[in-house]
């Protein structure tokens, strides 16, 4: 009996490091849309490979819901915390809770308004959102020949991403290779295929006259085409313009539908915020931002993007 529980205790003894804490990590969502649904399997699929679990939490647009959330992480004292904030001028408090509770944490995709201010044990993982606006109304100038009448769809204001990528297409018109184009209305879509339909059908029942249709992402840019479509106001040369490639637009641009999108590498993103709050855990240094670059996305590449998102 006492050989056996010797061999029991170095069993144990053995056992014990390969039984260690599994890292356990708080994924807090906006939404799952299109896109954000590839990010949030991106980051259960790299924590898995990493020996981590990941506690999935969708706020479905609610910034209420989303802080009572982050809160049950804090309270479940989770390793790390990743953030897709529903309201990114809401980031300043959700930092502080964070850091407060001394839990490391990584914003993903949506730049935090305090990102200038971040304290250590925080980082931003995404693309620079000043060139996805950049390379998408760039594509469209040239198609446009520097010259026309163009309406833009807005993702939802609350967000930086939308501001940001509004601004980029302000920024490309005032530009000399593109000044003679015009911003002839913008709407708030907030992301959503639908609003991007609606406010289109809106448009052309009023008559606005435009050459082409800038959406600050690709489920604006196919609802936009679906209205186009509806009215019978489609031609192959019609111009639209999204950012994301999600596997919807890419299929709308093989079809010959979407003209422009720009990649952004949604598991990527989700990826590098796994490695990010794995290193935070570690105390290892970690970039206060991690760039996973965006690429434009034409007819003429689109072979090289397909299953990417």
């Amino acid at each position: 009996m006492k050989k056996l529980l010797v061999a029991a205790a170095v069993s144990t003894t053995l056992l014990a490091p390969l039984a260690a804490h599994a890292q356990k990590v708080g994924l807090a969502m906006a939404e799952l849309d299109t896109f954000l649904t590839i990010l949030k399997n991106g980051t259960v699929d790299a924590a898995k490979k990493s020996g981590a679990t990941v506690q999935v939490e969708d706020a479905q647009a609610d910034v209420g819901k989303q802080l009572s959330q982050i809160q049950n992480f804090i309270a479940q004292k989770v390793d790390a915390i990743i953030v897709n904030p529903v309201d990114t001028d809401v980031t300043p408090k959700i930092t502080k809770m964070v850091t407060d509770a001394k839990i490391p944490l990584i914003y993903v995709n949506r730049k935090p308004v305090d990102f200038a201010k971040l304290p250590e044990g925080v980082a931003f993982v995404a693309s620079d959102e000043k060139v996805s606006g950049t390379l998408q109304t760039q594509q469209v100038c040239k198609l446009l020949g520097g010259k026309g009448q163009v309406l833009v769809l807005m993702g939802d204001l609350s967000n930086e991403a939308a501001r940001t990528r509004t601004q980029d297409i302000e920024d490309v018109i005032k530009t000399k290779e593109c000044s003679g184009i015009k911003i002839a209305d913008k709407r708030e879509g907030k992301w959503s295929r639908t609003n991007g339909q609606d406010i289109t059908t809106n448009w052309l029942s009023s008559g606005v006259k435009f050459d082409a249709i800038i959406a600050n992402n690709d489920e604006m840019a196919l609802g936009a085409i679906n209205a186009l479509k509806a009215s019978k106001k489609w031609t192959p040369a019609s111009i639209v313009a999204g950012i994301d490639a999600t596997p919807d637009a890419l299929a709308s641009m093989k079809a010959g539908d979407l003209k422009v999108t720009v990649f952004q590498n949604a598991a990527g993103q989700g990826a590098g915020a796994v490695e990010s709050a794995l290193k935070l855990i570690k105390k290892q240094p970690v970039d206060r931002f991690v760039n996973v670059p965006f690429e434009l996305v034409t007819p003429e590449n689109l072979s090289k993007y397909g299953g990417k998102n």
